[in-house]
């Protein structure tokens, strides 16, 4: 998908995971946002944006279980039926440091029922969104979970994709830092990026 594929579309997914290492103050913060707010650009009031499909378990929790990981599954098996903005929200842990165990997970696979990585999902998902927004100081920076001697391994989303990655759309990571985030400076980013994907911004 590029740049030029997506420009214009009319309807766009949000796939939001705050799996990371987070407390998940930064989706619980977008609800103060007023310019513009999450309700106007989920109900279209904001003349130009595409159709906005969020999926986001705190903001948008009128789905559970399958059905709520059904979108996710489809854009990491590249069979969504639209470009999507991917949002990541929390630190990223070190899953090679892991033992036997696991740091976090969303989901399971459908075949072994075993717990599917924050990692997992960021290696699907990444390369085939639109574009990748870091939400948060600990998706962004590592947050206080990057500090000397956590057992995580945590790092920011740039640090774990590297510093140079590029989305599906041709964007580098858009990081919106804050603890939480000011919720006016993401939705504006957010905005932008929205009108950007439908070809009214450069």
């Amino acid at each position: 998908m590029t740049a030029e594929a997506t420009a214009g579309v009319e309807e766009v997914h949000i796939l939001w995971i705050s799996e990371g290492l987070s407390c998940d103050g930064d989706s619980v913060s977008i609800t103060a946002a007023s310019q513009p707010s999450i309700e106007e650009v989920l109900l279209g009031a904001i003349p130009g944006l595409p159709k906005v499909h969020l999926h986001n378990k705190v903001l948008s929790p009128t789905l559970g279980g399958e059905e709520f990981m059904t979108p996710f599954r489809q854009a990491a098996e590249g069979t969504l039926d639209l470009p999507f903005v991917l949002v990541i929200e929390g630190s990223i842990p070190n899953e090679n440091i892991n033992g036997e165990g696991y740091w976090t997970s969303f989901g399971n696979d459908l075949s072994t029922g075993e717990p599917l990585t924050i990692n997992w999902w960021i290696d699907q998902l990444a390369p085939k969104a639109y574009c990748v927004v870091a939400i948060g100081t600990c998706a962004t920076y590592g947050g206080i979970h990057a500090m000397a001697g956590n057992p995580t391994g945590a790092m920011g989303l740039a640090d774990y994709l590297g510093w140079d990655f590029r989305s599906a759309g041709g964007l580098p990571i858009v990081n919106v830092p804050g603890c939480p985030v000011q919720p006016d400076n993401f939705m504006e980013t957010l905005t932008w990026l929205l009108y950007q994907a439908a070809g009214l911004a450069p």
